[in-house]
């Protein structure tokens, strides 16, 4: 298929029959000659772009659980796990189901297991009532939900959740400080925290990924399994439906503990927990993943390397960390720049030269994403701006084959979560939702033409508008099979005009426009789809995702700073028929 640039200046001094004849003169772009009417003041130029998708053939298809999430060991500490069964809570994260749910994180390597069900003894300290009336609370809501059968929900009274945000205010400055230090204390995962957990993910439709710690060493610096085997024996009596990770960043270990753990002992590590999964017969088939290294910098890369030279083969899938920025970003701007969001096709690259060195094929998975480290920055990666990487996190990887993007952290403290403490979606949760409803696990290729200038020799040039392609999710009954999503970028800040070409010219569109709501633009906690505010309706029902039918061949006009997907109906790509 051959793209034509089609893209042409309009001069908003002339007249409007001077604009239509312009329009209609020149079908390439011509750059305005120097010191010439281009380059008056207040004068405007727009770039018409030409889109089209290779529908013959997927270039990936993903896992169906592209799009999983992650939560972090810091809500036992904080209290929050006591909480994962309310029913506002489990309908937001089922609302992006199927999913995996990874618990893990930093702590991952302080949690010890102790198969008790009384949890009061473990609790830290806080304000009298909690002391005095707050255990008998959660006891008391225990004690209901054991009497259910099958998924265990709770409505927790106001007072109740007003007074654990009290205490995880308090707890989370602690936290913080532990993960601006890289100094962690011991967090305790007894037999009714690891229920309520299993509970949380079975009732929401999540696939439960645990953790174990690495960090439990013998006198000779092997691994001490001896608190996985009795988590796996309680787990595998309860009959849950669990896959396996050892450790978290093991390149990290040094500067966190002081203490180091090479390729080849983690490759033996990761051995040992295989046998022992074997050795526990409802284990014997688990699924496991490893080894979870950082971003791949040179230390990441040397370990990831050595344990798949001698371990590639006993993990099912790869998993390694990637994330943007840290808690020093202080302004929008540090969000939108594209050479920080190009960082991220530079480390996919890096790692799957490494697996496809030694597993060609094997799956990868990338966990720990998020808009920014150590908790995030307030009033800024808890934003619509933060929609932009984690948009854009979904499409790159995506494109290179990442089987699957773990998030960072659907519900937490910080400011790099889904879902604040009051329960209320954040924009990344209604891009995430957005995202399952209509994005497959298809990949198409995107051809754009009039998108970038003529390169230059020596000059990386980077878009500001991102495009990509997937067949539309077949779990979407509002479509037939052959329709295909295509989800767009804009950081520019002028609009952009894209005009569907070849495959795609003179389809009906649904647009599903996402913009900030309110007055505080890109620093907004609102989102509005095609104009309208997003809310949930009550604790179980969510608001109607409206698309607005663009009429066949009409122009898509992309707002500046804004996300927009767009399913073009009825177009039978012979790819998304499959």
């Amino acid at each position: 298929l051959r793209i034509l640039i089609n893209s042409s200046p309009l001069w908003l001094a002339c007249v409007a029959l001077m604009v239509q004849s312009v329009i209609s003169t020149s079908s390439t772009y011509r750059r305005p000659a120097p010191g010439g009417e281009g380059k008056r003041t207040g004068l405007m130029e727009r770039t018409l772009i030409l889109l089209d998708v290779n529908t013959r053939s997927p270039v990936q298809v993903l896992n169906d659980n592209f799009l999983s999430l992650q939560l972090d060991p810091s809500i036992i500490k904080d209290g929050w796990l006591d909480f994962l069964s309310s029913k506002r809570l489990v309908t937001l994260a089922r609302g992006l189901s199927p999913a995996y749910l990874k618990f893990g994180g930093k702590r991952t390597d302080f949690l010890h297991f102790h198969n008790l069900k009384n949890l009061a003894k473990f609790r830290g300290p806080g304000p009298d009532y909690y002391l005095k009336n707050y255990e008998d609370d959660i006891v008391r809501s225990d004690i209901a939900l054991d009497k259910q059968r099958g998924c265990k929900l709770a409505n927790h009274p106001v007072m109740m959740l007003e007074l654990q945000r009290e205490k995880a205010a308090q707890m989370q400055l602690v936290l913080l400080k532990e993960q601006v230090s890289n100094i962690y204390s011991n967090i305790t995962i007894t037999a009714r925290s690891l229920d309520k957990l299993y509970n949380f993910a079975e009732c929401a439709g999540l696939h439960l990924v645990l953790g174990f710690n690495a960090l439990q060493r013998n006198p000779d610096s092997s691994w001490n399994s001896s608190s996985a085997f009795s988590l796996l024996k309680y787990s595998a009596g309860k009959k849950y439906n669990i896959s396996w990770e050892l450790g978290n960043e093991p390149n990290g270990y040094r500067s966190m503990v002081g203490q180091t753990v090479n390729s080849t002992q983690l490759a033996k590590d990761y051995t040992m927990l295989r046998t022992l999964l074997q050795s526990v017969r409802y284990y014997s088939r688990a699924h496991l993943y490893g080894p979870n290294t950082g971003p791949p910098r040179k230390n990441a890369i040397l370990l990831l390397d050595g344990f798949m030279k001698n371990a590639g083969s006993v993990v099912d899938a790869v998993t390694w960390q990637h994330y943007y920025t840290d808690s020093r970003v202080t302004k929008v701007e540090d969000f939108l720049k594209t050479r920080l969001l190009d960082t991220l096709t530079e480390q996919i690259t890096k790692v799957l030269k490494v697996v496809n060195s030694h597993a060609p094929g094997k799956k990868v998975w990338l966990g720990g994403v998020g808009p920014a480290w150590a908790g995030g920055t307030n009033n800024l990666s808890d934003t619509y701006a933060a929609g932009f990487l984690w948009l854009n996190t979904l499409g790159m990887a995506a494109m290179h084959g990442i089987d699957v993007v773990l998030r960072y952290s659907f519900f937490d403290y910080g400011y790099t979560h889904l879902v604040d403490q009051h329960f209320n979606p954040l924009p990344d949760y209604w891009f995430s939702l957005v995202f399952k409803r209509l994005v497959g696990p298809r990949v198409l290729a995107v051809r754009v033409a009039g998108l970038q200038r003529k390169p230059q020799p020596g000059r990386v040039i980077r878009d500001k508008l991102r495009i990509y392609a997937h067949c539309t999710s077949f779990h979407n009954h509002n479509y037939v099979k052959g329709s295909i999503t295509i989800y767009i970028i804009n950081l520019h800040r002028s609009r952009k005009k894209i005009k569907l070409a070849g495959t795609l010219r003179n389809k009906t569109v649904h647009q599903y426009l996402l913009q900030p709501y309110g007055a505080d633009g890109l620093h907004a906690r609102s989102v509005q789809l095609n104009g309208e505010r997003l809310l949930m309706v009550d604790n179980e029902t969510f608001p109607e995702l409206k698309p607005q039918t663009l009429r066949a061949g009409r122009t898509i006009a992309m707002p500046p700073m804004t996300i927009g997907f767009y399913v073009i109906k009825n177009i039978n790509a012979y790819a998304c028929r499959r």
